[in-house]
């Protein structure tokens, strides 16, 4: 039985942040932060915050702006987070409401209903709450029936939930599977860390994985096999959970958001990615030269380009490893459903790809497909 991706969908927040305003933001706190501690740090006592830069952020990481859900809360230097207006528990939660938005073009481009779904699987790296869960009620907003459930692998979510959806089709269980990936990024990004404030975004993917038919009329993208890893690591980490109330916890301490040791895992991560596709490839009987397309995690360019030129011997052309993170930013496990979503129209019947995720675990996901 062949499994198909026959269409995707993308909710882009309106709001977005230039690395200039955020520069700004950013220096503004810590011209405020070295007034507020002067003597302190005249005494030695602490040392003073430096300012970021547009020029650092883009050596660092290619991103030069980020779209986000709200902006005025980040960039106000008194807050620095987004401000989000709490909904009543008989009001659509956010991530609901953005994944109904996704869902919904995807639906429209596979030439779907939603009488044709029979399950839906919401995949991110961070859930607004813990139960009922987010997938059933985007289950309930949009009236599919069948059943639903929520999972997390970080930023190899989506391509995680894809080999779930391929189990279930090819086991019988559904037909067709919505896999939708809302990833509200800012809400677990320190924005007062320099290493960090400028890393993520807000964003929205959904697709739907089917079985293939004949007389379809999508574009669609075979899958042709999944392949995933897990390696523990504390490199990226967050702490935040349901314990921490018991385990009388600041909620608020800089440990509970975003925390990475960045250099360790371009280090170690780049060499697990990019063996993982070259054992995929090989698994599914391809070489590296039948590859037309590398939909790579959108996390940090220098790490794609690496990856990428560490399996094509030589640099990447644009096309061959497209980018969005640039418009972007890291957008967690949606990511590379964006770069598919936007960067494939141009492919010919026959052509493979592979769509490639990576990140806190350390995990990896990767799933090749063929345009049919």
């Amino acid at each position: 039985m062949k499994v198909v991706v026959s269409g995707t969908g993308l909710y882009t927040p309106s709001e977005s942040i230039s690395n200039e305003e955020l520069v700004k933001s950013f220096n503004s706190y810590v011209d405020s932060y070295n007034e507020q501690h002067k003597e302190k740090i005249s005494q030695g006592e602490i040392e003073p915050l430096t300012h970021s830069s547009e020029e650092f952020i883009k050596k660092a990481s290619g991103i030069e702006n980020r779209f986000v859900v709200d902006k005025k809360g980040i960039l106000d230097p008194n807050r620095m987070m987004p401000s989000i207006e709490r909904r009543s528990n008989e009001d659509v939660s956010l991530q609901a409401e953005i994944s109904a938005i996704a869902c919904k073009e995807a639906l429209e481009n596979s030439n779907n209903s939603v009488k044709d779904i029979d399950a839906v699987i919401c995949a991110c790296a961070n859930l607004q709450r813990a139960y009922p869960a987010v997938a059933i009620e985007i289950q309930s907003i949009l009236g599919i029936e069948g059943y639903a459930y929520d999972m997390n692998v970080a930023c190899s979510s989506a391509t995680f939930a894809y080999q779930n959806a391929v189990n279930d089709i090819i086991s019988g269980v559904a037909k067709k599977v919505l896999v939708v990936d809302p990833e509200i990024c800012s809400a677990h990004l320190n924005f007062k860390d320099r290493d960090g404030h400028f890393i993520f975004g807000d964003v929205c993917t959904a697709s739907v994985l089917e079985r293939s038919e004949a007389d379809s009329e999508s574009e669609n993208f075979e899958i042709i096999g999944t392949k995933l890893k897990t390696v523990f690591s504390n490199n990226i980490r967050n702490n935040f959970g349901f314990l921490n109330r018991s385990e009388d916890s600041d909620l608020f301490s800089d440990d509970k958001l975003f925390i990475q040791q960045g250099r360790r895992v371009f280090r170690e991560v780049v060499p697990i990615v990019s063996s993982i596709i070259e054992e995929h490839l090989e698994e599914e009987g391809l070489s590296i030269d039948d590859l037309k397309r590398l939909w790579l995690h959108q996390a940090n360019l220098g790490m794609n380009t690496l990856i990428a030129k560490r399996l094509l011997g030589r640099e990447p052309t644009k096309l061959e490893m497209p980018i969005v993170l640039d418009k972007y930013a890291n957008t967690s496990s949606a990511g590379s459903i964006i770069a598919f979503h936007k960067y494939r129209n141009d492919l010919k019947e026959g052509d493979i790809g592979v769509i490639c995720s990576f990140g806190a675990g350390y995990s990896v996901g990767s799933v090749i497909v063929q345009k049919s």
